[in-house]
């Protein structure tokens, strides 16, 4: 009978006192991370078990989408996932769930930016479940969300424990930003492919899209290029840390078979150090140390590791040249990001060919405008849309006319002074990916790295706010959760945000703790760009987020992603006891 009543009322429909909705604020028994748009589960709330026969039915028109169906249904079978608090459900015996199809109307859509990520999720109390989804990648979304909505019950051993999803469930959800991403450099800190990988898993299990590679940088270049093999080979920190084409080639399939676009950066003209080692006559300033006589407004760098590409060298545009070349045919995506961050202009200024230029009435703007002169239309050539950080357009002392970025093959990336510098990218006309270090850069507040620092010396040095980062304090998951990237934005230039990153800069960071440091403030920010930061009301919804993270962030857990805990299990287990105010 009440099998009967949780079928009518999820198939007939039901009284709003009878369905509870994700939309409203909801949180239910088990939950799903990101929370979805829309999500009703009947109530009384039950579940069924799942059929030791369960499969998944997928069409052969996408191989992605099959390698997704047949991992999600392994998934479902290995994964021992236990709510920390034992959900009050009714279990529907008699009804085992015995198959999930899958329903797309268009397998052949490519996976690029701005592609359908929508589908609708239904599962019956009768033992049958359904995602529909426009594209194949919208449908892998729906078979994250199916896995999110079962766990284990029962006692642990054979024939006790039962394996259990929810029924009388239909959710229906899409992005509010089409662009969420985590950037990862590889250029300080070198990570094997396997950590890549497991980033990029744990990327799709959190509905990101874009894994922003930051693949070299001065300290290192570490990706092996047909055309240019001796960069690497110059600029690697070893044999055993470098990239090959058969690396690349991997984790772009990986990153395709689970939804999420792999956007290159090589960054240039400043940050290439590296470079010299193949080429030093191309680069200004190498080997020298960044920072003379201590002197910031000397520095030859922003960090340690001096040297930037020479616009005036021939040599130069040979390079760049088979670089872009070589990236844009590794990479599929259709984005390439080109960099143009920190360009120090002590640093061109040390080089005496640069110096006679300047003497000459030359410019360090117009270095760069000859240099990004050259880049961009060859971006462009190869069909994708150039990316740049924000310092090509606002940076104070060395910048371009945006008659050499056109807005309509050009997005700007903003790092710095918060919202302030989004809304200056917008009013230009340029689309903006937001990644403020004020709240999406993960290294924040963990100290400075360099060395001999005598304002450690001083008593007081730790209890300044910073950290002594630049960038500190250190950036909580409430903070990464409650950034608003339009804030202070006017609806139509809203609409150039695109989305954002979680940037992973990695100076001090390698294999040991990279999941902690990214993981689960990253699932912060998914939430926040793919269904919200608030609640139906227009209220923040940290508060309710709090508990669901923690439960997230166990499910990470047992999937092998080491991310950090947010609070002691105890808060958990007594809700409401560990908040600020009662």
């Amino acid at each position: 009978m009440a099998t009967l009543l949780l079928r009518l009322l999820f198939l007939l429909g039901s009284p709003a006192t009878l369905l509870t909705c994700a939309a409203a604020g909801a949180s239910f028994p088990v939950n799903v991370w990101p929370k979805p748009t829309s999500m009703s589960w009947a109530e009384p709330h039950a579940a069924v078990p799942v059929s030791p026969s369960f499969h998944i039915v997928a069409s052969s028109g996408n191989p992605y989408l099959v390698s997704a169906a047949e991992r999600y249904a392994k998934l479902l079978f290995k994964e021992m996932y236990r709510p920390i608090v034992r959900p009050a459900i009714n279990v529907t015996a008699g009804n085992a769930l015995e198959t999930l199809t899958l329903a797309v109307s268009d397998l052949a859509a490519p996976l690029q930016h701005g592609v359908d990520e929508s589908y609708t999720l239904e599962i019956l109390p009768t033992g049958a479940a359904t995602v529909t989804a426009v594209t194949a990648w919208g449908a892998m979304r729906g078979l994250e969300t199916f896995s999110q909505l079962s766990w284990r019950a029962g006692g642990r051993g054979r024939g006790r424990d039962l394996l259990l999803v929810a029924a009388g469930v239909r959710v229906e959800d899409r992005p509010l930003y089409p662009h969420r991403g985590l950037m990862l450099d590889t250029g300080r800190t070198y990570f094997p492919v396997s950590d890549i990988l497991r980033t990029i898993d744990a990327m799709a299990a959190n509905k990101m899209n874009v894994f922003h590679w930051h693949i070299t940088d001065s300290q290192s270049f570490p990706i092996v290029l047909p055309s240019e093999p001796s960069l690497a080979e110059k600029g690697a920190y070893g044999e055993d840390m470098k990239y090959t084409v058969e690396d690349v080639k991997r984790i772009v399939e990986f990153a395709m078979s689970r939804g999420v676009r792999v956007v290159p950066e090589i960054d240039s003209p400043g940050h290439t150090a590296s470079w010299a080692g193949a080429y030093p006559e191309a680069v200004t300033c190498a080997g020298k140390f960044w920072l003379p006589d201590g002197d910031w407004n000397r520095r030859l760098a922003a960090e340690p590791g001096a040297g930037q590409l020479n616009p005036l060298a021939p040599k130069t545009y040979e390079v760049i040249t088979n670089v872009v070349n070589d990236l844009t045919s590794l990479f599929p995506d259709g984005f390439y990001h080109a960099g143009a961050d920190e360009v120090t202009p002590g640093c061109w200024q040390a080089d005496p060919t640069i110096q006679a230029d300047l003497e000459r009435g030359g410019t360090l703007s117009q270095l760069l405008e000859r240099y990004v002169s050259a880049v961009h239309p060859l971006v462009v050539s190869r069909n994708r849309t150039a990316v740049f950080w924000e310092d090509v357009l606002l940076d104070a002392a060395v910048n371009v006319s945006t008659s050499l970025i056109p807005p309509d093959t050009t997005i700007l990336q903003s790092w710095n002074n918060g919202a302030n510098n989004t809304k200056l990218i917008v009013q230009a006309g340029y689309r903006a990916i937001v990644s403020s270090a004020s709240f999406y850069y993960l290294d924040c507040g963990h100290g400075d790295f360099v060395g001999n620092n005598s304002i450690y010396d001083d008593p007081n040095s730790d209890y300044k706010a910073d950290g002594g980062s630049w960038c500190g304090p250190y950036k909580t998951w409430q903070r990464v959760y409650d950034y608003d990237i339009a804030y202070g934005l006017t609806p139509e230039e809203a609409q150039l945000v695109i989305g954002g990153e979680v940037a992973m800069w990695t100076e001090q960071v390698d294999t040991a703790v990279l999941d902690g440091r990214v993981w689960p403030r990253a699932s912060a920010m998914a939430e926040a760009l793919w269904s919200g930061n608030r609640d139906a009301s227009g209220r923040k919804r940290y508060a309710e987020a709090t508990d669901r993270l923690i439960d997230w962030r166990q499910r990470m857990v047992g999937r092998g992603v080491r991310a950090e805990p947010i609070q002691p299990l105890w808060c958990r287990t007594r809700p409401g006891m560990c908040n600020a105010v009662q």
